[in-house]
């Protein structure tokens, strides 16, 4: 798995490697929730053919680690800057711009496994669409 997370289109400035810094209650949250579908806090809509959620953060504020299964795109609705941990035990702080969209696909098996946490000074808002026909089956959410 660490050669698919290496060329995923994860970006901003590496804070840490191998759990550095990670609490055991963020641990344990990995665990819990290591098959969490949710990947925003809010699902706006869904079809047959793709789930369209919000991601709303205050200032400090953090959703929980979630699993990205199906291919997927996530769009920056404001500026703002995140932490982030992913499964394989590194920290990235990532800065965003408005309207900044990234894109991901995951063939059978593969997954990213991370949480978000808003480190900046505004709300970060993302608009996330995940692709219902993709390589792997949906999570149950």
């Amino acid at each position: 798995m660490s050669n698919f997370l290496a060329d995923l289109p994860l970006a901003g400035a590496l804070v840490g490697t191998d759990f550095e810094g990670w609490s055991d209650a963020l641990k344990q949250e990995f665990a819990d929730h290591a098959f969490d579908g949710a990947v925003g806090s809010r699902l706006l809509s869904e079809n047959d053919r793709v789930r369209v959620w919000e991601i709303r953060l205050a200032p400090g504020e953090r959703w929980h680690a979630h699993r990205h299964v199906l291919d997927y795109f996530w769009t920056a609705v404001n500026a703002g800057t995140s932490r982030q941990h992913t499964f394989d035990g590194t920290t990235r702080d990532v800065a965003y711009d408005a309207g900044e969209t990234r894109h991901f696909h995951f063939g059978p098996g593969e997954y990213l496994l991370h949480d978000i946490e808003n480190v900046g000074e505004t709300d970060l808002v993302f608009t996330t669409v995940e692709h219902l026909d993709s390589d792997n089956g949906a999570l149950p959410l």
